[in-house]
């Protein structure tokens, strides 16, 4: 595929992994847009091995893997050939936004390489250490380390996405706080499947429900805080509407529902773009 074709069919698997974050993308324009677009697909590529759930696909593959893949992304030139060979006893259990990894680096926008490799190979080798320690959270320490990893550092290098592009300065700490507050919000509405199907708790130990429930809401308020420093729009809707479905979904929980309905979800969406 040319680079045109190829940043077409980037857009077809975003949308297919993840329509929650696929729309607030389109928001964005052009260059920030493939900059993040990638982003996300190379990071939900990492995520997919880490949550793997097929037996065969050991912590210990897992660990294997990821580990690889944070050297490789630390190195000049993203080696594809090296990449295909990790993941070469295990292809037949990885989805296409793994197995293509190497297309999703090469459409990164020049100048946003090295801000999107690095974070990307943070992000790997910590989700490799957690998947060796089998995702085993005693502590508040353990789950503001396994947060920050899968989602707080994402914050951090979505701000350094803004000021490179569009000379938006945020504030660091705030970023990580937006991050970690979507995924305990994620973290409340997995919880029983966690539990069930994985056998994985991410609440310390002696937390009650309520207490992670008032741990999401701090983090989310350092995200309203957050978005306060942005004033370019488009970056602004690409930002509030990941929130503005955190919030709610947090309402619904409490209520004792399990998610929020498409009907409401397809309602905040115009609610963010008419705002």
């Amino acid at each position: 595929m040319n680079e045109k074709a190829l940043l077409k069919d980037a857009m077809r698997v975003l949308k297919a992994t993840s329509r929650t974050f696929y729309i607030p993308i389109t928001f964005l324009q052009k260059e920030l847009k493939t900059a993040v677009a990638t982003a996300y697909l190379i990071m939900r590529a990492i995520d997919e091995i880490e949550d793997n759930e097929n037996p065969l696909v050991t912590k210990e593959i897992k660990h294997s893997i990821l580990s690889g893949v944070s050297t490789l992304l630390k190195e000049d030139a993203f080696n594809e050939e090296k990449y295909l060979q990790l993941v070469a006893p295990v292809k037949e259990y990885m989805p296409e936004v793994t197995l293509r990894l190497g297309d999703w680096i090469s459409l990164i926008p020049k100048g946003a390489e090295k801000i999107v490799h690095d974070a990307a190979s943070e992000m790997a080798e910590g989700m490799g250490k957690w998947a060796k320690a089998d995702f085993q959270v005693h502590t508040k320490e353990d789950l503001d380390e396994y947060t920050y990893y899968v989602a707080g550092l994402v914050g951090v290098m979505l701000s350094e996405l803004w000021e490179w592009n569009a000379g938006v300065k945020t504030d660091r700490e705030l970023a990580i706080g937006y991050g970690r507050g979507l995924q305990l919000v994620n973290i409340l509405r997995n919880q029983e499947e966690d539990m069930l199907e994985r056998g994985v708790s991410f609440v310390p130990d002696g937390w009650t429900r309520s207490d992670l429930f008032a741990y999401a809401e701090e983090n989310l308020e350092k995200a309203d805080l957050y978005i306060e420093d942005i004033h370019k729009r488009s970056i602004l809707l690409f930002c509030r509407l990941p929130l503005a479905l955190a919030h709610k979904t947090l309402k619904a929980l409490k209520e004792g529902k399990e998610k929020m309905t498409r009907e409401e979800v397809e309602q905040t969406v115009e609610e963010v773009q008419m705002d």
